[in-house]
């Protein structure tokens, strides 16, 4: 289960959580001291470049936050990020620098690295985006299993037992969700991997693979400027 390691799903330097982060060999295991985590963070977090308009929630000067968006406590919104129409940010949620939370979005004990994006009609629980991932419209992380049992995530070989409850999705740097698919309790995509529009994934996807359907795993094949 090499491949649901820390190292091999996130650069740490694109995000605000990297002090967390580092800590735990299996990422999943920030989610648990990540709200305490963003309370201390947003305390020592410059006032000149940084508004905290609630109790708990601190908001980048230069991130733009509609209106009728909800942001929850504790909440952070990095530099240049998007918080659109009707998001509703329950709370614990880092939003990166340069991400965009779109519309009618929820978050809701969640790292979003910088430049990731759930730009529409989304929900994130429980789950970590990696730098500039991207979820197409209508995609999910499940974060609760069927009958409420711990989640376990599944590779080809061998079963790895997080001891969460709750656990949505693990998506690695620069990997690409089709629009209205569902990611299941405990799934992992590698880096720069990629899931058809409406699929239900489980298990692991390795890093530069693509997911077409259940047991149909091929490789991706990019160019030298990691273009598909």
């Amino acid at each position: 289960m090499q491949a649901c390691r820390t190292e091999e799903l996130f650069d740490l330097s694109h995000t605000l959580a990297a002090p967390l982060v580092a800590r735990f060999p299996w990422p999943w295991q920030a989610l648990d001291d990540l709200a305490g985590f963003l309370l201390a963070l947003g305390e020592s977090l410059p006032t000149g470049e940084y508004d905290s308009p609630a109790p708990g929630v601190w908001v980048a000067k230069t991130a733009r936050v509609a209106p009728t968006a909800f942001l929850g406590a504790p909440c952070i919104v990095g530099p240049g990020a998007e918080v659109r129409h009707c998001a509703f940010i329950r709370g614990a949620a880092l939003v990166g620098a340069g991400a965009v939370v779109g519309n009618s979005v929820e978050l809701k004990n969640c790292i979003l690295f910088n430049g990731a994006q759930a730009p529409h009609f989304n929900y994130i629980g429980d789950s970590i985006l990696g730098h500039k991932a991207h979820l197409g419209a209508g995609a999910v992380t499940s974060n609760l299993k069927s009958d409420k049992s711990p989640v376990v995530i599944r590779g080809a070989e061998c079963q790895l037992a997080t001891g969460r409850k709750k656990l949505g999705a693990l998506v690695g740097d620069g990997a690409e969700v089709g629009c209205n698919s569902v990611l299941c309790p405990g799934a992992v995509l590698g880096k720069n991997s990629q899931v058809y529009p409406t699929s239900c994934v489980r298990g692991v996807v390795p890093a530069g693979h693509i997911f077409k359907g259940p047991g149909l795993v091929v490789k991706r094949i990019l160019d030298f400027e990691g273009r598909q």
